[in-house]
């Protein structure tokens, strides 16, 4: 098992925090930033590597990350140095498929705060050999319009995943955290091939529902997409407050 952390965007909705530094590379309290906190997690479970996936215009800030933490994650950049440019994530997965070993893959996005075992959600994967995609009820109609939404049946199948509907069938939302074995990720070339949009990987989850057995994942606890200034806040303000706790595993030097 490797996982790979998807740090390519460039967070406009988050200017001007985000205009010359990453969002995932955004301070919490005590030197610490949102990406500790998604290492930290992926730092419990058994992995053969990690990987950290950026785009050419933060690659030096993340650079300098590492070196302050210390952390054996292989960086691939992609040449973006705008949001213009940008191959979106599905197309940053696809560009690294050639190198990528085969293997499963946990595919997490950076910005994601959150209490899920990553251990349960791999042992999930393993217990249905299926890719499997993390699941969180997020309780409110108004707020699933802004995820891709999920429909699952009574053996935790995934019937649909819908982006961002008008009309939600569900509060039930997809996390941006997936368990994929090789032979699914691989597909990207052909849902490519077909058309598929190369932006938010939930498009390409769409597509690969519709081709084989695609399962869910619920979890409990607490989930943050950090995709506004207003969530940073609280985000910041639960890690200072001990709600969200502190990593573990990452250790601090300076940045």
């Amino acid at each position: 098992m490797r996982a790979i952390i998807m740090a390519g965007g460039f967070a406009r909705r988050m200017w001007p925090l985000t205009s010359t530094t990453p969002k995932q590379l955004l301070p919490l309290a005590d030197g610490y930033v949102i990406l500790d906190l998604v290492v930290d997690g992926l730092l419990d479970i058994d992995l053969e590597e990690m990987i950290l996936s950026v785009n050419a215009k933060f690659s030096d800030a993340f650079r300098r990350w590492l070196s302050s933490r210390g952390l054996d994650i292989q960086l691939i950049e992609e040449p973006s140095r705008s949001e213009e440019e940008k191959p979106g994530a599905v197309g940053a997965l696809h560009m690294m498929l050639e190198s990528l070993p085969r293997d499963d893959y946990l595919i997490v996005a950076g910005d994601n705060v959150t209490s899920i075992k990553y251990s349960e959600l791999v042992g999930s994967m393993r217990s249905h050999g299926a890719p499997t995609i993390a699941l969180y009820d997020v309780g409110s109609i108004e707020l699933a319009r802004r995820y891709g939404v999920v429909e699952l049946g009574p053996d935790s199948r995934v019937i649909s995943l819908i982006e961002k509907p008008n009309d939600p069938p569900s509060t039930l939302i997809s996390t941006a955290i997936y368990a994929m074995p090789w032979r699914s990720l691989s597909r990207i070339e052909e849902y490519l091939a077909s058309g598929g949009s190369r932006d938010a990987i939930g498009h390409f989850i769409s597509w690969l529902v519709r081709a084989e057995p695609v399962y869910g994942f619920r979890f409990n606890g607490f989930w943050f997409d950090v995709g506004s200034i207003d969530e940073y806040n609280r985000v910041r303000e639960l890690f200072s407050q001990g709600v969200i706790e502190r990593p573990r595993h990452v250790v601090l030097s300076s940045m």
